[in-house]
């Protein structure tokens, strides 16, 4: 069956199911078993909503499940009422994600509030991270994809899932980072890279959140990076051996001397062993602007 046969069976669904939630509403059905036909109407519209899935119909299909959620809801179903939210919400992020992306946000946000309802806090962080997504990559708008991963990560310490909830805050540190929220990073990086220190499994990328901070620090003031330096050195001694380290001293030397071309080289040789990422090199930059006469690039 082609996608127009698919998207008519879909529509002669819908309607079958609305009569179905018409007949429920008459006299006699609240007397005889009204609410059967509306259990009737949910699996039809559910079934319809699929077959617009196959037709690529995804803004119908959202349609679709949005109605049965909100049957679900009547009849006291609050699982499949958010399970359908959350299926509504997918398909509207497949239809066009920027100009559906705000109709998939509030319908998982229903879904959310169904499960907060319901104690299942690990379920609505995953779903806090589905909306922060949209809002990065899709309506760019980076404040509320900060809020919504904060508060998964909330969610997450709450159950005990402290590496996800670590996850959403690295998220959060490297926007607020971007954002220039300097002092916002810095704690994160510092509470996370204290966390992994301690643990066998994630020591190894405590020097990483170590080397971030003291970047952060260094945009808002050198000595300050200066001093987080022999902190994180007192901290955690491995960290005076790292690459991460010693770059961050050579760093800070180059701009006590207001030397660019030798503050360009240590950068230079860093990034011929460990590639910098986009958001490394953003952070040397703005350092690097900050060395008087400065109008080069980093490379």
């Amino acid at each position: 069956m082609d996608n127009s046969g698919k998207e008519a069976e879909a529509m002669a669904l819908l309607a079958e199911a609305e009569r179905k939630v018409k007949n429920s509403q008459s006299f006699f059905s609240g007397l005889f078993g009204g609410s059967s036909k509306i259990e009737e109407a949910c699996e039809i519209y559910a079934r319809a909503a699929n077959m617009f899935k196959m037709a690529k119909n995804w803004s119908a299909a959202g349609n679709a499940f949005c109605q049965a959620a909100q049957l679900h809801l009547q009849l006291q179903s609050k699982h499949d009422a958010a399970t359908s939210f959350v299926d509504a919400g997918n398909a509207f992020k497949k239809a066009d994600p920027q100009g559906e992306g705000l109709q998939a946000i509030n319908c998982l946000m229903r879904a959310i509030e169904i499960y907060t309802d319901m104690g299942r806090f690990t379920i609505a962080a995953k779903h806090h991270i589905s909306i922060a997504e949209i809002y990065e990559t899709e309506l760019v708008d980076i404040e509320k994809a900060i809020a919504h991963y904060e508060q998964s990560a909330d969610y997450y310490k709450g159950e005990e899932s402290n590496s996800s909830a670590n996850k959403c805050l690295l998220k959060v540190a490297g926007y607020a980072a971007q954002l220039e929220q300097y002092q916002k990073a810095i704690d994160i990086y510092e509470q996370v890279g204290t966390n992994a220190m301690d643990s066998p499994l994630l020591k190894y990328s405590a020097k990483d959140y170590f080397f971030k901070a003291a970047l952060c620090h260094f945009c808002i003031d050198m000595l300050n990076a200066k001093l987080a330096v022999q902190k994180y050195e007192e901290l955690f001694p491995a960290f005076s051996d790292s690459r991460e380290c010693k770059l961050m001293k050579k760093l800070l030397e180059a701009h006590e001397e207001q030397n660019v071309d030798s503050y360009t080289e240590s950068v230079k040789e860093y990034d011929s062993i460990s590639r910098l990422d986009q958001w490394l090199t953003t952070m040397l930059l703005r350092i690097k602007k900050t060395i008087q006469g400065d109008e080069e690039d980093l490379r």
